[in-house]
């Protein structure tokens, strides 16, 4: 393919591929293609004498449309065909089709047969194509064609004109505006342009359309009243109107590229002297940035603090951060202006250009790389001298972490340390506080590592000069003498708890086994509460059985649990009578349990009073259990019946209808007795319904007694009901179509033993696949075109099934199409007599008026030499309702 056939192909190709879209959004758009293309085609064909009136009749022969290539190539096609068969009309569209193809152009769907049965979508679509390729392929704008170049010369053309603004090829010449301004700007003598109104569409598209073609010869393709009436006009008719200006004033275009062209000579003169200037102001501009900011880099003057040196640092951030990143940019720029410069320069034929003296792109990279060296070294030179007092102030900050914490941690100790409270604590509570002392002791060692590491790191701080040594010397020192005095206190302390933890140990043991006991008999009498006040939820009477049993076995342990109560009392009056007898200061109460015996007989009493009422609440659920069971076997009694009863019929209904015992009557005649078995069935359906309802009010939602609820039920009795009407309706079309058809009962058991044999799902229905392997054992020879026909008529609703009233329909027209057409054709040879035709009162003395119009309607006029007035070619119905095939 050369090289316009690779480049144009798919720029043509998309308007052909939205054809069919564009037809169906809008049919009011095909009305205005036909006006437009008829009379584009007319411009063409009046240079070889002839024209069309009809374009997708006039076409159909091929003739014309060869002609109309013949006269806007220049070239010669190959001798067409003169028979006029539909073989020759087809030979004489491919012809031309081939011609269009030669051209590059990609036909995509249209094909002869198409164009010689007259569709007027594709000879529509042909014709664009032949437009966009004789007609527009060639335009060409600024570096733009086709389409986009013809959109891109209107609006040059169009840009000095008020209230004209061409953004497209539909909406943007509605008002006329469009087209009386390209005809303004080439020959402004033709219409006054300051006397038109953008609120007068019609009389702007008359004056500009009658102006064109009595000046211009451009034909006129449209009517105003096709513009203004639709919302949106079609856009092809519109480019192809556009199309005609274009080359119209094509001469005058030329001049004007050629004036542009030396315009655009100039431009790129005047761009390079300015990039020159550019250049150079840049160049000297980033120089003196370079050479003011060196010196402030090799700066290496030391700071003392470090928040000077920090400074600096954030100093040095902002310079990378904020000054540096636009003088790269510069820079980058700089050299692409260079380089884009020399090449305009170099394509232009122009010497290359040359800076001024130390601004070379070499010379500013020199001096770009001293400064990338400089701020290396600062940068360097700055993290050193952080990193040294960093050092110190880390030693600083360290000691004054650590002293704060071993100071928080000192706070208190020594009030703690001498406090009395030992002295009316519990036995428990000293061995707490005996407990806490030595973990004390324990955290006190631990502390030791922490003063040793303050001391050497105030040592350390003194050796390096710390210009704060005087406040970490006397930090230090108190830290140390505290540390003495907490080692005394704490020893003083643990003594004191040792002797008093002697004096309470025998009370404590007797505190001891109380809470050991009184704690798991609480929580007993808790549990027992909370199980007798629980509300239960069941739904079968085992579940109920459960709770009963349960709650029997609890009652039995009550006794025992009464002895465990008065144990629990007697320890506690035991403590008692201790601390009378030898006046012990008793600080508070039972440090390991807060269960009195209060609590305890107050537990107890409720228990009993919630044991009868438990009792009363599982005998009355008990009984509505019971209830509930007896209307679960109710139902599924009957359920576990009505449901196989169902199915069953289901099956042998399903049977009845693909098996071929008897006559069509006698089926029939057995599947109106299943039925009536069926109807008399309802009562059993409705006194289920009742003991469903039963259920439902008594909130029952299982029923382990059948797998069968309410809704199978409903669902399968309706589903039976609607499966037997529809078979029975079956049956009754096979006979109507049978009767009607004249189709004997062999030919009906035929049809149904080969629909069974192919139905392999055994549905009632065959898919595509089956239907097309029955046609072909029963002799059918066929393409997909032909098998696509026969399914638009077995399947006019496109679900992919065959059901054997469709099927039968099929057959039946098959077999009768042939012998009504014969019939047909002789009763009119009759009607005609000897003559090759017959008259229109003729039909209509011998037919019924209805029938004599219809045929009437259909019949060409005969052309014969033996014609007369109201003669009709009776051949031609044959055609219209049989097609060609039976003439």
């Amino acid at each position: 393919m050369d090289h316009y056939d690779s480049q144009q192909t798919n720029d043509y190709m998309q308007p052909e591929e939205d054809w069919d879209r564009d037809l169906l959004l809008d049919p009011a758009w095909e009305k205005q293609q036909r006006k437009t293309f008829t009379a584009w085609c007319n411009s063409h064909l009046r240079k070889a004498g002839t024209q069309i009136e009809n374009i997708e009749e006039d076409f159909r022969d091929g003739l014309k449309l060869m002609l109309l290539l013949e006269v806007i190539s220049g070239e010669r096609l190959a001798k067409p065909e003169r028979g006029k068969m539909r073989v020759h009309k087809i030979s004489n569209v491919n012809k031309a089709l081939d011609f269009i193809a030669s051209k590059g152009v990609k036909l995509v769907s249209i094909g002869a047969e198409e164009i010689v049965d007259g569709n007027v979508k594709m000879t529509l679509g042909m014709i664009w194509t032949i437009i966009l390729r004789f007609a527009i392929q060639d335009i060409s704008v600024e570096e733009t064609s086709a389409k986009e170049g013809l959109l891109l010369w209107c609006q040059r053309k169009t840009a000095p004109y008020k209230n004209v603004n061409i953004q497209n090829f539909h909406i943007s010449w509605k008002d006329g505006l469009g087209f009386c301004a390209l005809i303004h700007r080439h020959r402004p003598e033709l219409i006054d342009y300051g006397k038109l109104r953008k609120d007068d569409p019609l009389t702007n598209l008359n004056t500009a359309f009658d102006v064109a073609e009595k000046y211009l010869d451009i034909p006129k393709m449209l009517d105003a009243e096709d513009i203004v009436g639709t919302a949106r006009p079609d856009e092809k008719a519109i480019m192809t109107y556009v199309s005609s200006f274009y080359h119209a004033f094509s001469g005058a275009q030329k001049a004007e590229t050629a004036a542009n062209r030396i315009c655009k000579v100039l431009a790129v003169n005047q761009e390079n002297e300015q990039l020159m200037e550019d250049y150079e102001k840049l160049a000297s501009d980033l120089l003196e940035w370079i050479r003011r900011t060196i010196p402030w880099l090799e700066n290496r003057a030391p700071e003392n603090t470090m928040h000077a040196m920090q400074q600096k640092l954030e100093d040095f951030r902002d310079y990378r951060r904020l000054h540096k990143p636009p003088k790269v940019q510069e820079k980058c720029q700089l050299e692409i202006n260079f380089n884009t410069l020399q090449t305009k320069l170099r394509l232009s034929n122009r010497p290359a250009f040359m800076p001024s003296e130390g601004r070379m792109v070499s010379d500013i990279n020199n001096a770009w790389g001293c400064l990338e060296q400089a701020e290396k070294g600062y940068e360097e030179w700055l993290l050193n001298e952080i990193r040294r007092l960093e050092r110190l102030d880390h030693l600083a900050e360290k000691f004054r972490q650590k002293a704060s914490i071993h100071e928080a941690w000192t706070d208190g100790k020594e009030a703690m340390l001498q406090q009395k409270d030992f002295e009316t604590a519990t036995l428990s509570e000293i061995k707490a506080l005996l407990k806490k002392h030595e973990a004390f002791e324990s955290d006190l060692a631990a502390h030791q590592d922490r003063v040793e590491q303050i001391a050497a790191i105030a040592q350390e701080l003194n050796e390096l000069d710390y210009y704060d040594s005087p406040s970490v010397n006397a930090r230090c020192q108190k830290i140390c003498d505290q540390w003495d005095n907490l080692g005394a206190l704490t020893q003083k302390r643990r003594e004191a708890l040792e002797r008093t933890e002697k004096l309470l140990e025998t009370i404590d043991q007797l505190y001891l086994e109380y809470a050991k006991r009184a704690a798991p008999f609480n929580n007993w009498m808790e549990g027992a509460m909370e199980d007798l006040q629980d509300t239960f939820i069941v739904h079968t009477i085992e579940e109920i059985q459960g709770l009963t049993t349960a709650h029997e076995q609890f009652k039995a342990t009550l006794p025992d649990a009464d002895k465990e109560r008065l144990a629990i009392l007697g320890i506690h009056n035991e403590v008692s009578k201790i601390v009378q007898t030898y006046h012990v200061n008793m600080a508070g109460t039972n440090p390991y349990t807060t269960i009195t015996p209060q609590e305890i007989n107050g537990k107890w009493d409720h228990v009993r009073q919630l044991v009868p009422r438990r009792d009363q609440a599982l005998t009355e659920e008990h009984a509505r259990q019971q209830h509930n069971e007896r209307l679960r076997k109710q139902f599924a009694a009957q359920a576990n019946v009505i449901g196989p009863w169902i199915q069953t019929k289901m099956e042998e209904i399903g049977r009845i209808s693909i098996e071929m015992h008897g006559t069509l009557e006698d089926q029939l005649s057995h599947l109106r007795q299943y039925e009536k078995s069926i109807v008399n069935y309802k009562p059993k359906i409705d006194q289920l319904e009742g003991d469903h309802q039963l259920i439902q009010e008594a909130l029952i939602f299982d029923n382990k007694h059948t797998n069968y609820t309410m809704e199978h039920i409903r669902v399968g009795w309706e589903q039976l009901l609607t499966t037997i009407a529809r078979t029975i309706n079956e049956v009754e079309n096979q006979i109507l179509t049978r009767d009607a058809k004249g189709i004997s009962q062999e030919q009906m058991n035929e049809f149904r033993a080969s629909f069974n044999h192919f139905d392999r799902k055994k549905t009632g229905m065959m898919d595509t696949d089956d239907f097309r392997a029955c046609l072909i054992s029963m002799g059918y020879n066929m393409g997909e075109a032909e098998f696509a026909r026969i399914m638009s008529i077995v399947d006019p609703n496109r679900l992919g099934v065959v059901t054997f009233q469709a099927f039968i329909d099929f057959m039946s027209r098959e077999t009768a199409d042939t012998d009504t057409a014969d019939q047909v054709m002789a009763s009119f040879k009759i009607l005609a007599g000897d003559k090759n035709y017959i008259t229109v009162d003729e039909l209509r003395r011998e037919l019924p008026p209805d029938q004599a119009e219809y045929c009437i309607a259909r019949m060409a006029p005969y052309t014969g030499p033996d014609a007369v007035p109201g003669a009709l070619d009776y051949m031609s119905f044959s055609t219209a309702l049989y097609g060609e095939s039976d003439l």
